[in-house]
């Protein structure tokens, strides 16, 4: 894996980790009842950004390396994945 490879990796996990992570202990608007005109009750009051974005980094980097560690090993590869056994024979000329 390259250094692209493993930053393009690391991106794809921290936003998906970020999206599990940013919904847990919000309070919205409606929930402390100080709702502002021209905005929906579910809008954020407190939304604790700052730690979540550190929280969701910390996890990140954790399954970065369980997952790079996984292909740099060579554990799993691609043929393992291959349903379809489209890479079993050599490749055509």
């Amino acid at each position: 894996m390259g250094i692209t490879s493993a930053i393009v990796l690391f991106a794809v996990i921290w936003f998906m980790t970020f999206f599990v992570v940013l919904p847990i202990r919000i309070q919205t608007q409606g929930d402390v009842g100080k709702i502002v005109p021209g905005t929906h009750a579910g809008s954020p009051e407190h939304h604790h950004l700052k730690k979540k974005a550190w929280i969701t980094t910390a996890i990140a980097v954790v399954l970065w390396i369980i997952i790079g560690g996984t292909i740099i090993s060579g554990v799993i590869s691609v043929r393992d994945l291959d349903i379809f056994n489209r890479m079993s024979g050599a490749a055509p000329a």
